[in-house]
């Protein structure tokens, strides 16, 4: 799971133009959290893995490998 997490999340930021400061400023966590999050060294909580999900417009089982359905 940690690697298909880390690398949804890394694509949905890309995708968007986004820098990993913009993310985590978008979902209230430090800069450095957010980076063990793409790193794959940290899972979020589901607080953060929900507001993850609302910020890329897409659905927690996505994130996490569950589903390949985004929405």
């Amino acid at each position: 799971m940690e690697i298909i997490f880390k690398d949804r999340i890394r694509a949905l930021r890309q995708e968007r133009g986004e820098t990993q400061v913009q993310v985590a400023e978008a979902i209230g966590v430090a800069e450095s959290h957010y980076q063990r999050f793409e790193r794959g060294a940290n899972l979020p909580n589901l607080e953060n893995a929900w507001k993850l999900a609302d910020h890329f417009g897409v659905t927690i089982d996505y994130l996490v490998g569950r589903s390949n359905q985004r929405g």
